[in-house]
């Protein structure tokens, strides 16, 4: 399920459905000389209109980011510290791990649907995706040793990146950014679909596998559109303070902005291990 367009369909539903703060009064349709509250045509308005309480913002979203990143990092030592080599040398996976992409995946559906409950099911993925985090960290650097650390090193440095070029407008998050955003996730989606399907059966994706030109161009790639969807985030929790939808949305960006992060740093993972793998 692609992120974007969880933050997209989002913010429209929260709009029409009258979710968004109520705007503030526009004191401009006093009429000149007259009493206070009139507008134009005799009308009288309602008075001032106390501020609204409950409304998303953005220190409210980065302390919700932070809290879903401490739980993922918890459960992340914990998968790391539940894989291991044996003395053969051979990974000892926990089978549990899985488990974690399980319900990290069933969140994302639900939160599709009820973006409020977000507030609850993001501790939840942050704690199944975590422990699936840790543990294919845990055996990427047992085959190839440090390679956790330039991944970590990259995720942060391309966040960073992204961040001063979404401030300074150097990327504009237009409609059309957005389509094309959104199109490439969900065709990305599809493949790794496929690959899965592929593999239940027995056959091997081997492009997306192995060390080749085409392997590390399609990763390259990847990584490029997972790096432009935080621009995306870094949209909507911008729109969202703006349009002043409601206090549970900031743990809703929080969790979209840790699918990206996440999504982020797996595939630097794997375009690390390829590059290593042709050495």
């Amino acid at each position: 399920m692609a992120n974007p367009v969880l933050n997209e369909r989002a913010i429209e539903r929260a709009q029409h459905a009258g979710w968004a703060a109520p705007s503030a009064p526009n004191t401009s349709w006093a009429a000149p000389g007259g009493p206070t509250g009139t507008r134009p045509g005799g009308r009288l308005s309602d008075g001032p209109v106390s501020p609204y309480q409950g409304a998303m913002t953005v220190n409210g979203t980065i302390t919700a980011t932070a809290v879903l990143f401490v739980l993922l990092l918890i459960s992340a030592a914990f998968g790391w510290n539940a894989t291991d080599t044996n003395p053969d040398g051979e990974l000892s996976f926990p089978s549990i791990a899985l488990v974690g992409v399980g319900i990290g995946f069933a969140c994302v559906i639900a939160l599709y649907f009820k973006p409020a409950w977000a507030k609850v099911l993001g501790p939840v993925y942050a704690l199944a995706q975590g422990f699936f985090v840790g543990a294919i960290s845990r055996a990427y650097n047992e085959y190839q040793n440090g390679i956790v650390l330039q991944a970590v090193g990259a995720t942060i440095a391309t966040f960073l990146v992204m961040l001063v070029l979404y401030r300074t407008r150097i990327i504009r998050v237009t409609n059309r950014f957005r389509k094309i955003v959104i199109g490439a996730t969900l065709g990305i989606m599809v493949m790794y679909l496929a690959s899965f399907v592929f593999r239940l059966f027995g056959a091997e994706v081997n492009f997306l596998r192995q060390p080749s030109a085409l392997g590390i161009g399609i990763s390259v790639v990847i990584c490029i559109v997972a790096a432009l969807n935080l621009a995306l985030d870094f949209d909507f929790i911008e729109r969202g303070t703006q349009t002043g939808l409601p206090k549970h949305f900031e743990w809703f960006a929080a969790f979209g902005l840790l699918v990206t992060i996440v999504w982020l740093y797996l595939e630097f993972l794997r375009l690390l291990a390829m590059l290593q793998g042709r050495d």
